[in-house]
This record gives structure tokens, C-alpha cells and sequence, in this order.
């Protein structure tokens, strides 16, 4: 097992102009990382920027850290299809830096988080065109024997059997998910049940937790959001990754 934190975690130091991605790895590495998921999460751009590549995996060496996966966002569910064609080619491109990064797994989401209704219709509806983009990317990352997934992440693909309806539905063997422990109760299901329904289909696995409030009592102020079914979450930092399929903190 090795445990490491994803570069999200640090992502509001980043933001802030705290640190840099650079610093982060070293951060994370001062801290007891064995390896480090890169996450732009807005604080950089990776595509196109070969130079930043370079001395992120510079960086990551002299720090003895293993750059184990990279993560982008993404959005199939444009309606016109020239955007949806172009979305995939973006992320077939953001393959490409997840090769040059030397990570061997990679996440990328499949919608925006918030959308309007998240129904088990809209879900099969949406299924069809969503399983496509994932197997075409699947298809191009194997030749660099890279392993791309999709976390439970986002209202309408964040059930459990959701995410096993589209790892059946993409059919390939390099197409897993990225096991978030608690995202589950963003949309109400039982967490335990739902990580021991999806632990075999993991990649990557995402260790942290949520405070949790009922829908019945009163609104808990800034920084708790709603769940799909109206009660409160909120995040309990930091955000620990782990791989091979165990969760341990050892950082922060």
C-alpha cells in the first residue's frame, strides 16, 4: 500500500498564493507522502505547458515521490455534438500530460456536479453517450498503459450502481473508478454499503469524511452544502488518497 495526498488538498494555499504546485509536492513530501495525485483544480494548466511538466516531475523525483495519477475535470453532456466531440478530444490531449507526467492512472469526471434533475431516467438517457467517451479515452491511454477512472463524483453519476452501470457499459479493462469514501452521502446512500459494493472496481481510492447534519433541523451556515435529498454535508479536510485499495492518514 502506498499513501499519498492529492494536490487538492493544497489547492485554496495555491489559489491564495500561498505556495506553488512546486511547494506543494514538497509539502507533501515533508509530510510523510509516498506519492501525489496531480490536480490542477484551477490553480494551473498542465496542457500545452511542457516546462511546468517537466519540473513537476523533476520536483517529484528529488522529493522521492511517486507521481501516481492526474486529474482533470470534464463534461460529456453537451447536447450539441460538435462540443461533446471536442470535450473527448480535449481529454484524449490531457492523456497525453498524464504520459509525460509518468502517471499511470488517471481521473477524469464525466459531468459538472450540480444539474438539473439527477434521475435514474436522466441516467439512462445519459449513459449511452457518456460510456462512449470514456471507452474512446480508455482506448487511447492503454497504449500508454494508463488506467483512467471515474470518481463518484457529480449528482447524476455519484450513486453506486451507477458507477458499476458505467464501468459495464464502457467494457474495458483499463477503465476503472476512483473510490471516494464519503461522496456517496452526497446523494444519501449508506457509505459503508456503497464502498463495499464498489471497493473491486477501484483504481485509486479517496480517504476523507463528512460532518453531517439532518435536512430537519436548521441551515448550519457557510460551507455546508445540500445533499441530492436535502440534508447537510461538510468536508472534514485533509484529503488523503490512498492506493491498492486501503485508507490510512499519515498527513496533517
Amino acid at each position: 500500500m502506498k499513501v499519498g495526498l492529492t494536490t487538492y488538498s493544497l489547492s485554496k494555499a495555491m489559489k491564495a498564493g500561498d505556495i506553488n504546485i512546486l511547494q506543494a509536492i514538497e509539502w507533501i513530501a515533508d509530510n510523510g507522502g509516498e506519492h501525489v495525485e496531480i490536480s490542477p483544480s484551477g490553480c494551473f494548466v498542465l496542457a500545452g505547458n511542457d516546462s511546468l511538466i517537466e519540473a513537476i516531475v523533476k520536483k517529484a523525483k528529488e522529493t522521492n515521490l511517486e507521481i501516481s495519477s492526474y486529474t482533470i475535470k470534464a463534461n460529456f453532456l453537451h447536447e450539441n455534438d460538435a462540443a461533446y466531440k471536442a470535450e473527448i478530444e480535449r481529454a484524449i490531449r490531457e492523456v497525453d500530460v498524464a504520459n509525460k507526467l509518468g502517471a499511470k492512472l488517471m481521473r477524469h469526471d464525466v459531468c459538472n456536479w450540480h444539474i438539473d434533475n439527477p434521475s435514474e431516467q436522466r441516467f439512462q438517457k445519459d449513459l449511452p453517450k457518456v460510456a462512449h467517451a470514456c471507452r474512446t479515452i480508455a482506448d487511447y491511454a492503454k497504449q500508454f498503459e494508463i488506467t483512467t477512472s471515474v470518481e463518484n463524483h457529480g449528482l447524476l453519476f455519484q450513486h453506486s450502481h451507477r458507477i458499476h452501470r458505467l464501468i459495464e457499459a464502457v467494457d474495458r479493462d483499463n477503465f476503472r473508478t476512483t473510490l471516494d469514501i464519503a461522496n456517496f452521502a452526497c446523494v444519501d446512500e449508506n457509505c459503508i454499503s456503497a464502498v463495499t459494493q464498489n471497493a473491486k472496481l477501484a483504481s485509486l481510492v479517496h480517504a476523507k469524511d463528512f460532518f453531517m447534519r439532518s435536512k430537519t433541523g436548521p441551515n448550519p451556515g457557510q460551507g455546508w452544502i445540500r445533499t441530492l435529498d436535502g440534508n447537510w454535508l461538510r468536508g472534514l479536510p485533509p484529503w488523503f488518497t490512498s492506493r491498492n485499495g486501503e485508507c490510512k492518514k499519515v498527513l496533517g
